[in-house]
């Protein structure tokens, strides 16, 4: 006996999930997560038995209901299912899997379409922070087809502008926990967190020079031990408590543009190396640029820190273009807005089964 469970499969951003309405899985989280486990195929590496495609980026789930925030439209919440471990982790945002939030919101009757666009306001209940999303629905329908074109996705689709709302410091409590600088285990680093925390570090530091292949990163096994020492060690200095189970803080090598970007990063997810970054990552990545003292704006070289700007942040399949709005007050940044481009495509719609000794559907 196995019991069914409707989900919609998504491509949101460069990542792809199984999207679930809150009411269609247990409502006890440890009963959710051995379910969800169980539907993704983890502990696995190539989770052959499960709807996951063995990397961390296809290994993830949104979970959406009605909104428990007055200023939201819907509740999302994110979950990372560890591809080799039988765990969910829920310590982070997604900002690819919030591209498909507003799509399925609207197609599952969760937001009424309006004529052209319609806004989507999403509560992301991992960082308890409010993320408007801005569908094209001609004639009352969401469209899937357009000219946008994001790097690390083929072809062009229908473009998903999403602006986030005060998300500065929303998992470690402030946007630099440790100051513009600081120095771990003899490497400089600046931990910052704009919607997900992240720890900048040189390239140049690790003996690397930055424009290394995921491939060559992850084959180099006394780098990844250092840099992963750094981050169990930085980990609870950015108020995240004890992370050797947890997704955060992501680790970022960075080293001067070289394709027209302000800044070339490498980013460790943090035990795997990212094709190219995250959306909160290339958020926080992109503050960091634009913060006086920090190892990114050294970097960058960035000469006009206010204002509003299109940043570009390079990575190994092309960049990521965030507008920013940041002001100085006092010597310390402060974010009036931080937006980027993503797409969104529903794959299909229909229910996925787990055995029943795993969960009888009651």
């Amino acid at each position: 006996m196995q019991t069914a469970i409707p989900c919609v499969i998504m491509r949101g951003g460069t990542s792809k999930g199984l999207y679930f309405h809150a009411r269609d899985l247990p409502a006890d989280e440890a009963l959710r997560e051995k379910v969800l486990v169980a539907a993704i195929g983890s502990p696995d590496r190539r989770q052959i038995d499960g709807m996951g495609g063995a990397h961390p980026l296809t290994s993830k789930v949104g979970v959406i209901s009605k909104p428990t925030h007055p200023d939201a439209d819907v509740d999302y919440l994110f979950l990372q299912v560890v591809v080799d471990e039988g765990r969910t982790n829920k310590s982070q945002n997604c900002g690819n899997i919030l591209a498909g939030i507003g799509p399925f919101a609207i197609e599952e009757g969760l937001v009424k379409a309006e004529a052209g666009t319609t806004d989507v306001r999403i509560h992301m209940v991992n960082s308890a922070s409010i993320a408007v999303a801005r569908v094209l629905t001609p004639a009352g329908k969401v469209a899937y087809d357009g000219e946008a074109r994001i790097d690390g996705v083929p072809g062009t689709h229908a473009p998903i502008p999403i602006d986030f709302l005060d998300i500065a410091g929303s998992s470690c409590g402030k946007l630099l926990p440790l100051g513009a600088k600081a120095n771990i285990d003899g490497v400089d680093v600046t931990c910052i967190d704009n919607g997900m925390p992240v720890v900048v570090m040189r390239a140049s530091d690790f003996g690397k020079t930055g424009y290394e292949s995921p491939e060559e990163l992850e084959a180099d096994s006394e780098l990844k031990a250092r840099v992963e020492k750094i981050r169990l060690a930085v980990g609870p200095k950015m108020n995240l408590g004890d992370v050797a189970k947890k997704t955060v803080p992501k680790m970022c090598l960075v080293a001067p543009p070289r394709a027209g970007g302000v800044i070339c990063t490498r980013n460790f997810i943090p035990h795997r190396v990212h094709e190219a970054i995250g959306v909160f990552g290339a958020v926080s990545v992109a503050t960091a640029c634009v913060t006086p003292g920090s190892i990114a704006a050294e970097v960058a070289g960035i000469e006009e820190v206010s204002g509003a700007k299109s940043l570009d942040v390079e990575h190994p399949t092309g960049f990521f273009t965030i507008d920013m709005d940041v002001t100085l007050e006092n010597g310390e940044v402060k974010v009036r807005r931080s937006a980027l481009l993503r797409t969104a495509r529903k794959i299909m719609r229909g229910e996925v089964y787990v055995r029943a000794s795993v969960w009888d559907g009651k």
